[in-house]
């Protein structure tokens, strides 16, 4: 991956980045993946963007808070990359999904992405909080073929714990996407001792009855492959001692979903 912002002097730089990232011509990238069953249905190239306005205890990325921690990438830059697998999009029905950090932090870059997919025959997907989602226009979404929704907690002081941030942006934002018919997958971080308490699952439960577009909803055990940035960055881990739920939590709170009518994978 090269950079894609060029400048004669080095205090030329900012402002024209900033102008340059005001009008989706270029976006901060953290890194590319790609990756097959996750992250959407086929095989999908994941572009994760730097910046975040959450600081949710058990990121396995917290080198992609700051956005200018990324690569300045033009979009012509990703457009060329994308369109380079449309053969293998093509032949597992795959397609891009757009991550981060918080993708919506890079809405005016997200949007022009997303319509040359659409232009491409090439299918879209968004994996996003939905905090910042009151700030997307509709013609954003309507280039966008799936939203993975993360609900971190279903109970407030639960998400202002794990996240620093409240959870109602995410709600409104799901009431929107459901009002609107556009397709959700919801993603839930199963954490011993932090979001597995059973009212809490209940509450995301209730939350996501509530979205009529949502295909399904995703248990995502937690896991600790993250914990080297943390040591790295020199941020105090909270979650240093927690070990990954066990196989009896995972399928206690998988079958309370499925008793909910809530389809889990």
């Amino acid at each position: 991956m090269s950079s894609a912002v060029r400048s004669t002097t080095p205090s030329d730089r900012p402002p024209r980045l900033l102008a340059e990232r005001r009008r989706g011509d270029v976006a901060m990238v953290h890194s590319w993946e790609l990756v097959t069953a996750v992250d959407g249905p086929g095989t999908r190239m994941t572009l994760f963007l730097n910046g975040c306005p959450l600081r949710c205890l058990y990121c396995e990325n917290p080198d992609t808070w700051r956005a200018r921690d990324g690569v300045p990438t033009t979009l012509t830059e990703v457009v060329e990359r994308v369109r380079r697998y449309r053969p293998v999009f093509d032949a597992t029905g795959g397609g891009l999904t757009v991550s981060g950090g918080e993708p919506l932090q890079h809405r005016v870059f997200v949007e022009r992405l997303f319509t040359e997919c659409r232009r491409m025959g090439v299918s879209t997907a968004l994996d996003t909080s939905g905090f910042l989602g009151a700030k997307v226009p509709d013609s954003m979404l309507d280039v966008t073929d799936l939203v993975l929704l993360d609900v971190k907690s279903g109970l407030p002081d639960t998400y202002r714990a794990v996240t620093g941030r409240a959870l109602e942006p995410t709600v409104r934002f799901g009431d929107r996407l459901s009002e609107r018919g556009d397709r959700m997958w919801v993603r839930f971080v199963l954490v011993p001792g932090l979001t597995d308490a059973p009212e809490n699952v209940d509450a995301v439960a209730r939350i996501v009855q509530r979205w009529r577009t949502v295909d399904r909803i995703e248990v995502l055990p937690f896991h600790q492959l993250g914990r080297h940035k943390w040591h790295d960055l020199a941020i105090p881990y909270a979650l240093e001692d927690t070990a990954g739920p066990d196989d009896a939590l995972l399928e206690r709170v998988r079958g309370r979903f499925r008793e909910l009518g809530v389809p889990v994978f």
